[in-house]
């Protein structure tokens, strides 16, 4: 990121999805906590018990692992931040499906209602932080003579190591 502003933002996003992805862990924990291989099996869950256990394991609804390979990054900052956007839209959509499917469980309807809202503000925040990058990225670059500098002599610009006071080369 070009500036310091984005890449507080990206450090403040970062580290509030890592709590978010507890926070899901610990709604599937305690949704799975003391259920019988019946209640699995009967929940659609038997294949994923047999590999996992009742871990958490983090995969898609289809029984996808996780992996590095979804994070989309480009080296390019203003593509980064457009994917980020994209990726907080897939998750705010991601956790209403949720929400349909668990309409009748308060204790798991208010934290992914939580969860959908924030974001929801990481949407906001990275769309600051896409217009800051394209205003930085636009600014015209400005290079600057020091015209105070005591070493304009052709002299003191061939001996600038001796008695430079100025700072300037």
């Amino acid at each position: 990121m070009p500036d310091q502003k984005s890449k507080a933002v990206l450090n403040d996003i970062g580290t509030e999805e890592l709590a978010h992805l507890e926070m899901v862990g610990t709604i599937v924990h305690q949704l799975t906590d003391g259920a019988s291989i019946e209640e699995i099996e009967k929940a659609g869950l038997g294949a994923y018990y047999t590999d996992h256990g009742v871990d958490v394991y983090p995969q898609s609804a289809a029984g996808t692992p996780w992996t590095a390979a979804y994070i989309a990054c480009k080296g390019d900052p203003i593509a980064n931040l457009q994917e980020d956007l994209a990726a907080e839209q897939k998750a705010r959509a991601t956790y209403e499906k949720l929400i349909d499917l668990c309409r009748d469980d308060p204790d798991v309807l208010d934290p992914l209602k939580f969860l959908r809202e924030r974001e929801v503000v990481h949407f906001q925040r990275f769309g600051e932080a896409l217009r800051g990058v394209q205003d930085k990225l636009a600014e015209k670059k400005f290079y600057m003579n020091n015209m105070n500098c005591n070493n304009n002599s052709n002299y003191n610009m061939m001996n600038s190591n001796m008695n430079n006071d100025c700072g300037c080369n």
